[in-house]
């Protein structure tokens, strides 16, 4: 792939997670401003509608996905020494890993997952 193929699907993934962000974000805001949960058991209900936690499941890996890009720009863009890059964007990977196997494992304690 070349560098300009790579920067137009760096844009394109940067530009689609941030919409499906965007419009899950709102969608959680009215949602409990309109009609927030009176407990624990509502907000699991609540969670556990088949359209909602595909909507959460997914909200992970497309959170991840974005953040990544942008870290990444970023670092390319402003960190110059190529160690250093390099060093940041494997910390920085881990983290992001991390992160997204500790909320995969939240959702399936929660019951989300299946």
């Amino acid at each position: 792939m070349s560098r300009q193929a790579s920067g137009l699907m760096a844009w394109l993934i940067q530009r689609a997670t941030a919409v499906y962000l965007a419009f899950f974000l709102v969608y959680v805001l009215i949602h409990f401003t309109l009609n927030a949960p009176a407990d624990h058991a509502a907000l699991s209900a609540w969670a556990t509608r088949p359209w909602v936690a595909l909507g959460l499941m997914l909200f992970v890996p497309v959170l991840l996905a974005h953040a990544w890009v942008g870290i990444r720009d970023v670092l390319i863009d402003y960190v110059h020494a190529l160690g250093a890059r390099i060093g940041l964007m494997l910390l920085f990977g881990f983290v992001f890993i991390a992160s997204g196997l500790w909320a995969l494992k939240a959702i399936i304690t929660a019951g989300l997952g299946g």
